[in-house]
Order: structure tokens, then C-alpha cells, then sequence
């Protein structure tokens, strides 16, 4: 037991200091890359020797941001702007920025204008991504990343070394995957915490190590016997649930996270690159292949579809909506998802959250009703 316990802590350390790994990073003589959420082609970056670098805010109260956006703009955004501006980010090479919604597609200019030492590389999608049309489109962006990579990078990024970076990738998540399985019959050992923790340290570290590491975890906790969960088991779908205080109170109220369709979590994890002579018309496939988040274009909602198959596949007792705060495509998605729960009569509770909050009072008494109703 006191092995998981280190080895969890070590997950915390890397994931609690990002700018300790990005330093980590530079040391070893390497080229570190900044990656905006959502879904930008890391693989790329990865072929080219480069470590891509997660950048998905923090919670700060932000104010050289507000001179670009106004104060009701999606935190993540506004976060991570402000980081930059105030040199949290020093030492990236460039910064890739997907233009996944309409708060992102803005970022690009802002940057260019207020962090004028890290270079941006914008990552178009087709909005119809799953068309034949959208996935030549998309190929054909990921191929002119390749080129401002390559210029970064100062070296030649073969299709060979991409198709590499590609395992890499897909051998992550799939270990990942099964953390997530994991920790579902051994939630006694691994807090909702600790397994945020774990999950989130793979946006700041080598994916290679990353990797190792959840194989030994993996390892550990196959090992120990199942664990009876005490507490009421949830499936969490949103953007982000990573907010300290917020996951501390999930703790304290003893659920269990036994699945998540969360963007920042899971989503990705699912989905496999899919096999293609072309590495770049691959990942253009996987992204085409992504479902159940609000940031890529879905005119089939199958969200709310695959948010009840999720939840009842896991046995949850309820579902928790961590909706971020102004963010326009997670509230138009939440009224067919909520239909779809309703009618599957699962138990559902939506709860509001951004990286800018400093009281959870409102949230904890509604976590607790929410635990008491289940």
C-alpha cells in the first residue's frame, strides 16, 4: 500500500507543478511546445524530439487577460492568457492553439499581440470533421503544422516518426484507460484526488514516462483485492473537474468517480488513432471518431446517448454536470443530455464551476443534498 501511496504522490507532485516540469524539460536540453486545448496533433510535435506542454489554465485570479477579453469569457481561456502574459510560460518554443470554439478563436491574435516571445501555431479543424471533405481538410491542416514544426524544431518530421509518436500516444491512453477502470474497484486506495492527479500529470509530462508510470500503478492496484465502494458512485461529464476544492469536496462527501466522460479526462482516451498509410489522415480519423464533448461539432448529439450507456455500463448511482462557467457550447449541450438522463431516469445534478472562483459554499451544499437524494 505504501508503494501506490508514493507512487500516487508522485502523480500529485508533477501535476501540482507544472512549471517545475516545463524547467525539468529545458534542463535536459529539450524543446518544450505549448498545447491550447482541444485535440491539437501533438504527435507532430512528439516525432519531432519536441515535449508538447498542456496548457489548460490554473486557478488564478487573472488580470492582465481582462485587457483582451472581457470578464465573462471562459476561464481556461482568460487563465492561460494571463500566464502567458506574465511569463509563466517562458521558455516554450511556440504555442499550438486549436480553434475549437469561439473563445479560442481569438486567442491566436490576442496572443500574438501580448506574448510576443513565444511564437503561435493556429490548428484548424473542419467543423464537419466526419465527411470525406473534412477529413481531407483536416489531413491537409496537420500536414502545414508539420511544416511550422519542423521550423521550430530545426529538424525533418518524417511520416515514419509521426506513425511512432502515434503509438505513443494511443499506448497512453489505453493504459490510462484502464487506470480509470482501476480505480473505479479500489476508490478506499485512490480518492477522486489522486486519480485527477494521475490523469492530469500526462499534459505536462513525456508521454513515454508517463506511460511507464500508470503501468506501475496499473500493476499495484491490480494486484490488491477489490474494494467495496462506500460512498455513492458517479459518472462526471464537462470540460474540466479538477478544481482542488471542488475535488475535495467529492472526497469528503465519499463518491466515487466510476467513469467520467470529461474532455480533459476521458474523451480522449477512448478513441484509437485509427490504422491509415497516411499518419496525418489518421489522426484526422481520430478526431472524426471523438464523440461526447461540446467543443467539436456534433449536429447528432449522441452525448446524452453515450452519458446513459456510460453511466449504467459503470453502475453509477447519478451523474454530476460540472458545467464551466460561461462556456456556450457545454449549456446548449446540457438540455438534450438531461432529457436523455431523465428519461433513463438516472439522477443528475449540474453544478457550475471556473478557474476564478474562491467560494464553494454553493457547490458543497449541493454535492451534499445530491449525496443524500442518491
Amino acid at each position: 500500500m505504501s508503494d501506490v501511496r508514493k507512487c500516487l504522490d508522485a502523480f500529485k507532485e508533477v501535476a501540482t507543478s507544472p512549471r517545475k516540469q516545463l524547467d525539468k524539460v529545458l534542463a535536459e536540453g529539450k524543446k518544450a511546445i505549448g498545447v491550447i486545448p482541444y485535440y491539437a496533433p501533438e504527435e507532430i510535435a512528439y516525432a519531432a524530439g519536441m515535449i508538447p506542454f498542456g496548457m489548460w489554465g490554473a486557478e488564478v485570479q487573472v488580470t492582465e487577460s481582462k485587457k483582451y477579453f472581457p470578464a465573462f469569457y471562459c476561464s481556461i481561456v482568460h487563465a492561460c492568457l494571463d500566464l502567458a502574459i506574465k511569463g509563466a510560460y517562458k521558455g516554450l518554443s511556440a504555442v499550438m492553439i486549436p480553434l475549437t470554439c469561439d473563445s479560442l478563436k481569438g486567442m491566436g491574435a490576442n496572443w500574438q499581440y501580448g506574448v510576443k516571445d513565444i511564437p503561435v501555431i493556429d490548428v484548424a479543424y473542419a467543423q464537419n470533421r466526419k465527411i470525406l471533405g473534412g477529413i481531407d481538410f483536416t489531413t491537409s491542416q496537420f500536414k502545414k503544422i508539420r511544416n511550422q514544426l519542423q521550423e521550430v524544431a530545426g529538424v525533418l518530421i518524417s511520416d515514419k516518426a509521426v506513425a511512432e509518436a502515434i503509438k505513443v500516444y494511443d499506448e497512453n491512453r489505453a493504459v490510462c484507460l484502464e487506470f480509470t477502470k482501476l480505480v473505479a474497484k479500489h476508490s478506499q486506495t485512490v480518492s477522486v484526488t489522486d486519480r485527477a492527479y494521475v490523469l492530469k500529470a500526462r499534459y505536462f509530462m513525456d508521454r513515454k514516462e508517463h506511460t511507464e508510470w500508470v503501468k506501475a500503478l496499473n500493476g499495484m492496484l491490480a494486484a490488491l483485492p477489490e474494494e467495496a465502494v462506500k460512498g455513492k458512485k458517479i459518472v462526471t461529464t464537462g470540460i474540466m473537474a479538477d478544481t482542488a476544492e471542488l475535488l475535495k469536496i467529492l472526497d469528503d462527501f465519499g463518491f466515487t468517480i466510476v467513469a467520467d466522460q470529461i474532455t480533459h479526462e476521458s474523451v480522449d482516451l477512448r478513441q484509437e488513432t485509427p490504422a491509415d498509410f497516411d499518419p496525418f489522415r489518421a489522426m484526422a480519423l481520430r478526431l472524426a471518431h471523438i464523440e461526447g464533448t461540446s467543443v467539436l461539432f456534433e449536429p447528432e448529439k449522441l452525448r446524452g446517448k453515450q452519458l446513459v450507456e456510460i453511466a449504467k455500463e459503470a453502475g453509477a448511482d447519478g451523474v454530476l454536470w460540472v458545467n464551466t462557467k460561461f462556456c456556450d457550447p457545454e449549456e446548449f449541450d446540457y438540455v438534450p443530455c438531461k432529457k436523455a438522463l431523465d428519461e433513463a431516469d438516472i439522477p443528475n445534478l449540474q453544478i457550475e464551476v471556473d478557474q476564478q472562483m474562491v467560494n464553494y459554499e454553493q457547490i458543497r451544499t449541493a454535492l451534499e443534498t445530491f449525496r443524500d437524494i442518491l
